[in-house]
């Protein structure tokens, strides 16, 4: 019985001291729960400030980044806008000068349909032919060596003529062409049957008009042995030059000068060095006689020339035997100097081979 109480005694104790551990054990958990959730605390506080200042300085960097971003790319827009505000503008003024060239092109496109209007007609062809034959004549003759529409003795009306002295006579010019057949020539669409047969009648018109002028603008003792035709188009006096030496030859032998606006310009200008070549043979005599004038002053020249030389010659002698009698006369003062005066100036003698008279 004893026994059993003692173990219920040691058992009681086993409990109070098990009890007694889990408390102090339940206490020392409850502690340390306790402490590790200050810890815990403290440590998710900490870091809740941190990853806060972490954020703050993420955010900051992440602001200034993103203002420096957005300054880059306003001064890029600012910059693009500048640049594209530019080319607009030079795209303005090129649009403008080709609206401007493109009006100049139009213009001239209906100044060109104008004159091809105007060579279309035979007559208003001719009025052409003239005024630019007028204006080359103009710029290059005088005025009192052309007339215009000259009348003849035959009763031809010539378009000019020029008058120029002898041996090489007045020269008519004629200044109307026939262009119609040349115009169906050149047209590219031509068939070749029908290129022959404008080119035939080309020549044949060419022909015709060389004959025309040779009949109607050469006369014996009036005008020159020779006339000039004037072609107002260098395109078709190149044609006829280069693919129709028979034309050209014809011409020749009918004494027919072809002519173009350029080499027509060679012949006025040869023209008017005969002119001036003229009025100098007429100029002959009084040239002689401002010659023969001059030739007379220039002996009068050389004979007061011939007197002045002698007369500075004699200057000369004069000089010399002056500067010699003013050398004797020094020569003399040196003497009278060179004389003891003391007792002796009755005994000074003069040269008696003195001669007052020379120089």
């Amino acid at each position: 019985m004893l026994t059993a109480i003692l173990l219920i005694a040691i058992l009681i104790t086993v409990i109070g001291v098990l009890l007694l551990a889990i408390k102090i054990l339940q206490d020392t958990l409850e502690k340390g729960i306790q402490e590790t959730r200050t810890q815990v605390k403290e440590a998710l506080t900490h870091s809740s400030e941190t990853l806060g200042q972490r954020v703050d300085s993420l955010t900051a960097i992440t602001d200034a980044r993103l203002k420096e971003i957005n300054n880059q790319v306003e001064k890029r827009l600012a910059e693009g806008f500048e640049k594209s505000t530019e080319t607009f503008s030079q795209v303005i003024q090129r649009l403008a000068l080709i609206d401007a060239a493109q009006r100049k092109i139009t213009e001239l496109s209906s100044s060109i349909m104008n004159l091809q209007d105007i060579l279309n007609d035979k007559r208003s062809r001719g009025t052409f032919g003239e005024v630019q034959l007028s204006a080359l004549i103009r710029n290059v003759i005088p005025e009192q060596h052309f007339s215009f529409q000259h009348t003849l003795s035959n009763g031809k009306r010539a378009d000019c003529i020029l008058l120029l002295p002898e041996p090489t006579g007045n020269i008519a010019i004629d200044a109307k062409f026939p262009l119609e057949n040349f115009r169906i020539l050149i047209d590219s669409s031509l068939r070749e049957t029908d290129r022959s047969q404008a080119e035939q009648k080309f020549k044949i018109d060419i022909r015709k008009h060389i004959q025309d002028i040779a009949e109607k603008y050469i006369i014996p003792k009036e005008t020159a042995d020779g006339a000039i035709m004037f072609i107002p188009a260098e395109a078709v006096f190149a044609e006829i030059h280069a693919h129709y030496p028979d034309l050209v030859e014809i011409a020749h032998r009918a004494k027919v000068w072809l002519v173009s606006p350029t080499t027509l310009m060679a012949i006025l200008t040869t023209a008017r060095a005969v002119l001036k070549d003229a009025a100098t043979r007429q100029q002959v005599h009084i040239i002689q006689k401002h010659l023969h004038s001059l030739a007379a002053d220039f002996d009068r020249f050389q004979k007061r020339m011939d007197n002045l030389a002698r007369h500075i010659a004699q200057a000369h002698t004069d000089v010399e035997q002056v500067h010699t009698s003013a050398k004797k006369i020094t020569e003399r003062f040196d003497q009278i100097e060179q004389v003891e005066l003391s007792g002796r100036n009755s005994d000074m003698e003069l040269p008696e081979h003195a001669d007052s008279h020379s120089p």
